[in-house]
């Protein structure tokens, strides 16, 4: 496809962002002819997001649009035959399940509940769902017509009472259901106190594993997951032995004989440092659970990051249709790739090679072909298909076109992906973004971006933040340093047990590689991230005055409150080495707010009112220290957001906090 003019063609804006059309989830049929996929887009006049269900058929080439109006349809499921399609939505604000033909027609409503809906699938009977629910509490369902009110009080017995983005969880756990799809009534099958979520049907249909934390605080022991089987016409669970440690995604083998899963065998693990891998254990008696790829130095799950939607860390696998082979995705020095490991174990196969980001796929069928999301820098993802063999690349097809605008209209800045050496020699990662119409001789203002987690990993895909700054005239920098994702379990756990040591020193070997360009001026040179890149912002300009300004975004300072104040702060005694009780000293040494008197520079407190990741106590804090310090801060709140707002809070929200950070850095760099 040809490119405009680059004399035609303009830099992005800020609304640009409610332009973009994104893929969120790629389903593909049994005969392996047609895809089912949902696009999100945005609607800024009336401040919300919409999901629809599109069809693309493969030997036709023909798409059609499946679902219409403001709705979030989401997670279309094919049914064993092909004929159907069941999916998720929010229609009439309440969340349901709806199955439609897939050759086209009216949708049917066969479930509806004041709940959380977890993966649903297909029984192969093609009559039946398996799904995990969570019901809301019953006190906050009310009348439709009158306003929900909270309730009189909460009565607080568990560690994770809350979750960012959800807000207070239901008392109720998750349970496995069933749904009959004729009469749309529920069958419970599991029951008790704990979560019983992720559920996987046996290919005869007399079987549901699912995964359950039988730990004796599952809070606490968060990473202690057990898998179970029951029937599915129901009756007594059979726990089948794995090792402590994480489980997700369950999935039977095409035999019935071996479940395979993502997880690993360290339930001490830190935030996310030893690999998920890709596990069997037979289902009844032997083999014993092992693990397919033990010198396999990656994650085999998704941890590549964008501004443009929440999802990462999520386990995706699938077997082939003979059982010789297990597909699943994963991170590798900025890119995501899909991949397969031999059934018997062995070195995985990267099946589509490149600097992109996939950032889902859906095998089926007699699983020949692969239907893939493709992202890469300059595009926030396509359809295609590619053969589920080494080299499918090669023979890769693109399907859609869904934001022509970024190839005919806009100029978008040019990208250079690169290693630059750290203090002691270490390779680092970067991208190196330089502004759309780059002019050779000019010195430009610059900024350091540094992603949050830590352990994700900034990658070959489309961020529309650092698109818009390159496009104001900013040279951007945004790099891996160690401590992140992406290259082995050494490189994640190079900051465990304290933050500020070598992450520091590889975002100022960052600086230092920015300040060593000739069209950077280095006397005009800010810094900027969100959650762990906010702490790290923090961290930096209470330790080096060489950026002229600063933008801190949903970020930790204090990581004592952080551990009571956050959702999931009490996890934190893994990664600092025990508790601010038990270790207080290696908290305080850890914690930005305590070299707030060093601070000289100029720094903007971006933060959300409803984030319970970070809660806003922690900007606060900052705020209020530096304040009295007479240092030059201010700080902008949003309410009603959570942790997320860059990347799917309310539309005008998202624009305001984007028009800040560009006001601030205008102020102080220009």
């Amino acid at each position: 496809m040809k490119r405009a003019a680059a004399s035609h063609r303009r830099a992005i804006t800020a609304d640009d962002l409610f332009t973009l059309k994104i893929v969120t989830s790629v389903s593909l049929s049994s005969d392996e002819r047609k895809i089912g996929y949902t696009v999100e887009q945005i609607d800024y006049e009336n401040n919300k997001y919409y999901t629809n269900i599109y069809m693309r058929d493969i030997v036709g080439g023909k798409t059609t649009q499946f679902t219409h109006g403001q709705h979030g349809d989401g997670r279309p499921i094919w049914s064993p035959d092909g004929a159907q399609i069941a999916f998720v939505s929010t229609r009439e604000k309440k969340s349901g399940i709806y199955v439609m033909p897939s050759a086209g027609g009216a949708e049917k409503k066969i479930f509806e509940a004041e709940a959380l809906i977890g993966e649903p699938t297909w029984h192969p009977d093609g009559k039946h769902l398996v799904m995990a629910l969570r019901y809301r509490d019953s006190h906050f369902i009310k009348d439709e017509k009158k306003k929900q009110e909270p309730p009189v009080y909460r009565h607080i017995t568990r560690l994770l009472y809350r979750l960012d983005g959800l807000g207070f969880l239901p008392q109720d756990p998750w349970q496995i259901y069933v749904l009959d799809i004729e009469t749309g009534l529920t069958r419970k099958l599991t029951s008790g106190k704990r979560d019983n979520y992720s559920p996987a049907l046996s290919p005869d249909g007399k079987l549901v594993a699912y995964v359950s934390n039988r730990a004796k605080d599952p809070d606490l022991d968060s990473l202690r997951d057990d898998l179970f089987v029951i029937p599915f016409s129901g009756g007594k669970e059979k726990l089948i032995p794995t090792p402590a440690g994480p489980i997700a995604g369950p999935v039977f083998s095409p035999n019935g004989r071996t479940i395979a899963y993502i997880g690993h065998a360290n339930p001490d693990d830190a935030w996310g440092v030893t690999n998920f891998h890709v596990w069997t254990v037979g289902v009844i008696g032997a083999p014993k659970a092992r693990d397919l790829t033990p010198k396999f130095d990656r994650m085999a799950v998704d941890q590549s990051i964008t501004d443009l939607e929440d999802v990462h860390d999520k386990a995706m696998l699938n077997w082939s249709a003979d059982g010789k082979r297990l597909f699943f995705l994963s991170s590798d020095t900025g890119t995501t790739n899909l991949y397969y490991v031999p059934a018997s174990g062995g070195k995985p196969t990267r099946i589509f090679k490149g600097k992109c980001h996939i950032k889902g796929f859906s095998v089926n069928g007699k699983t020949q072909t692969a239907a893939i999301v493709h992202a890469d820098l300059n595009n926030p993802g396509e359809i295609m298909t590619c053969p589920t063999q080494y080299g499918g690349e090669k023979r890769a097809k693109t399907l859609t076109d869904l934001n022509p605008q970024l190839r005919t209209t806009i100029k978008l800045g040019r990208t250079r992906d690169l290693m630059f050496q750290s203090f002691d020699g270490t390779e680092v990662q970067g991208f190196l973004l330089t502004p759309p119409f780059f002019k050779p001789g000019r010195k430009y203002p610059a900024i350091l971006e540094i992603h949050g987690g830590p352990r994700t990993q900034y990658a070959f895909s489309f961020f529309h933040e650092m698109q818009l700054l390159a496009a104001q005239g900013y040279v951007v920098f945004y790099t891996n340093p160690r401590g992140g994702s992406g290259r082995g379990e050494t490189w994640a756990d190079a900051i465990a047990g304290g933050w500020g040591d070598l992450d520091y020193k590889d975002c100022m070997a960052a600086a230092d590689y920015m300040e060593s360009l000739k069209f950077v001026d280095a006397k005009r040179i800010g810094v900027t991230g969100g959650s762990y890149g906010g702490w790290m912002t923090n961290w930096i300009i209470g330790h080096t005055h060489r950026f002229k300004a600063a933008v801190t975004q949903r970020s930790v300072t204090d990581l004592i409150s952080f551990t009571g104040s956050s959702d999931i702060g009490y996890a934190g005694s893994r990664e600092f080495d025990g508790f601010p009780w038990t270790n207080k000293a290696n908290y305080e040494k850890c914690s930005p707010i305590y070299y707030m008197e060093k601070v000289k520079t100029p720094v903007l407190i971006i933060h959300n009112e409803r984030d319970l990741r970070c809660h806003i106590e922690q900007a606060e804090q900052m705020f209020v220290k530096l304040k009295v310090l007479g240092k030059t801060v201010e700080f902008v709140r949003f309410p009603d957001e959570p942790h997320g707002l860059s990347r799917h809070g309310r539309p005008d929200r998202r624009k305001a906090r984007l028009e800040w950070i560009l006001k601030w850095f205008s102020r102080y760099l220009k």
